[in-house]
């Protein structure tokens, strides 16, 4: 097992972040991914949002986004959610990977989950006009200057903002590097997995990319397991 500083970031670039990856490699890696997100409970670190802002505006349709959407099993979790919840919700989900867009499209269609996916390369442009917009593992991919433009941007998207990503320690490390290995069979997610824990912010860190994107008012939280969640919503 590699060695690494966890006093300062180590991003490095990662397989399924490689644009000659192998689809069959690909589809392997985010159903790796699928099914850790649903041990770590991924969607419910999201939901409490949505749910607050439906029990705040009763009746109205609430519009969501999810940026970087992967393999689409967050954004399907949190619509089967809101519809078993009564609540009238259009979700929206994107992502740069053709791939990852396919097997979305295909778990939310299987799951019976109306969402629009569209192709977008989210460092450049998200749709605006969202009461929530969501964004799940993806930060830590992304240099501090990428990942603070990206806050500022998902807070123009949206009326609120909830990140969910990974947070840096020797601990998480280690537990990242048995987790992946226990629960996937992908090589691209063994490999990934420990790489992104090494590539994550600190608590602090991802509070001053909030501060330098105008998110004024923002809560974050480390939660379980190795996860920090930024939680904003604007102030009129």
């Amino acid at each position: 097992m590699a060695r690494h500083d966890f006093t300062r970031r180590n991003l490095q670039p990662e397989l399924m972040d490689q644009p000659g990856l192998d689809p069959v490699d690909h589809a392997r890696a985010l159903a790796g991914l699928r099914r850790i997100n649903r041990y770590s409970g991924s969607a419910a670190l999201l939901w409490p949002a949505l749910r607050e802002l439906a029990a705040e505006s009763p009746g109205r349709t609430l519009r969501v986004l999810d940026v970087a959407c992967g393999g689409g099993d967050l954004v399907v979790a949190l619509a089967r959610r809101a519809r078993r919840a009564g609540m009238s919700c259009e979700f929206v989900a994107c992502d740069i990977s053709p791939v990852a867009l396919e097997i979305a499209r295909a778990r939310a269609e299987k799951a019976g989950e109306s969402i629009e996916f569209e192709r977008r390369d989210v460092l450049r442009s998200l749709p605006e006009g969202f009461d929530l917009a969501t964004c799940s593992l993806f930060v830590h991919h992304l240099t501090a200057d990428e990942a603070a433009a990206l806050l500022r941007r998902m807070a123009d998207a949206a009326g609120r903002v909830v990140v969910n990503d990974l947070r840096r320690s020797r601990g998480c490390f280690l537990l990242a590097h048995a987790a992946c290995r226990l629960l996937t069979r992908s090589h691209v997610v063994h490999v990934d997995g420990p790489l992104s824990i090494a590539g994550a912010f600190t608590r602090e860190e991802l509070a001053t990319l909030c501060e330098r994107a105008g998110l004024t008012g923002f809560t974050i939280d480390c939660r379980w397991p190795c996860r920090i969640v930024v939680d904003w919503r604007r102030r009129h």
